[in-house]
């Protein structure tokens, strides 16, 4: 059996122990402890080794300085066009302030989710479906401006709130698709009916481009053949002057020679008629031949004694036979 002194050492190492327990604190990284006097906070005790007064200090709460994060149950919202959604989403938060924290507000996971899920259906209430689906960064935005701000006092700060899911009803997601395939038809027809409107654009810009060029084209032919008749009609006027001049210089042959040139042109053109194989006329071959020699006499005459050497006749094409009687022609100074 332990004696009186015994047992006495036994007591005062408990009470050592008990002493050196409640004296030191160790607080690892990430938290901070709330030191109460009497129940009264004092102060915060940060990561590390830390000392406190023993019997009378003790620690009050142990608060996770870490950024948080707390998961939004479904909410059933109705918007402002009276269309049903259900939707939930996280919270993302950080104490910045330990004592606030654990003794401003009592539950404070359970405050916070309360305030997102009351500001969640206010805010989304407020907007019409069709921005609800295509807003969500507005909606977060919103409800984290109100939310940081009510919970400000407690000594944390809502990072950040997102949206993970926003579910219409069945019926109205069917709605929504038939009008989404009722839209892209449209833009569908509008495309097409635009690329046919400029096809024909295309096509009467074409043809109107192939009619200028037409036009301008006749305009450079008939220009052309005004130019040609015109010079015909000047080499014509030219050789009239000097047969004229001819004339008035006493040569009898210029007359002889515009009356054998007409002459020759009026029988070319009954030769070559293209229904006429055999011609009978009654003509002398004698008189062309007369009319040809006083041609050729008047070249002589203008020109010099080789004008109106003969050339080589073509030969006549086989199968034709032409028959002609050729009326003497006329000369100046001849009677009628």
């Amino acid at each position: 059996m332990l004696s009186a002194t015994g047992i006495l050492i036994l007591v005062v190492l408990f009470f050592a122990i008990v002493t050196l327990f409640s004296t030191i604190k160790i607080v690892p990284q990430g938290y901070n402890y709330t030191v109460e006097n009497f129940g009264r906070y004092t102060r915060t005790l940060t990561p590390g080794l830390n000392i406190l007064f023993p019997f009378v200090e003790r620690v009050g709460r142990k608060i996770n300085m870490m950024e948080q994060v707390l998961d939004v149950p479904t909410q059933e919202v109705i918007t402002r066009d009276n269309a049903s959604v259900a939707a939930d989403g996280v919270a993302f938060y950080q104490i910045l302030d330990a004592a606030a924290a654990a003794y401003e507000v009592s539950g404070l996971d359970n405050a916070i989710l309360n305030l997102v899920m009351t500001n969640l259906r206010s805010v989304m209430g407020s907007m019409d479906l069709d921005d609800l689906l295509s807003n969500r960064d507005t909606i977060s935005e919103r409800i984290l401006r109100v939310v940081d701000q009510a919970s400000h006092s407690w000594g944390i700060k809502i990072t950040r709130i997102e949206i993970k899911d926003i579910n219409p009803p069945k019926n109205l997601v069917d709605a929504m698709a038939r009008q989404m395939m009722a839209e892209r038809e449209k833009r569908a027809d509008i495309l097409e009916a635009e690329g046919s409107r400029n096809a024909a654009i295309l096509r009467a810009e074409g043809e109107k481009q192939s009619q200028i060029l037409q036009a301008e084209g006749k305009r450079e032919a008939a220009y052309r053949e005004a130019e040609a008749r015109e010079r015909l009609a000047e080499a014509e006027a030219t050789a009239t002057r000097l047969v004229s001049e001819a004339i008035a210089a006493g040569d009898v042959q210029a007359i002889n020679y515009f009356v054998a040139q007409k002459y020759t042109e009026a029988l070319s053109k009954l030769a070559s008629a293209p229904n006429q194989r055999v011609i009978l006329m009654p003509l002398e071959a004698t008189s062309l031949v007369g009319s040809i020699a006083g041609i050729a006499e008047l070249a002589r005459g203008a020109f010099g004694p080789e004008a109106g050497a003969p050339k080589p006749s073509a030969p006549q094409p086989s199968g034709t036979r032409t028959r002609f009687s050729v009326p003497p022609v006329p000369t100046a100074g001849e009677g009628k």
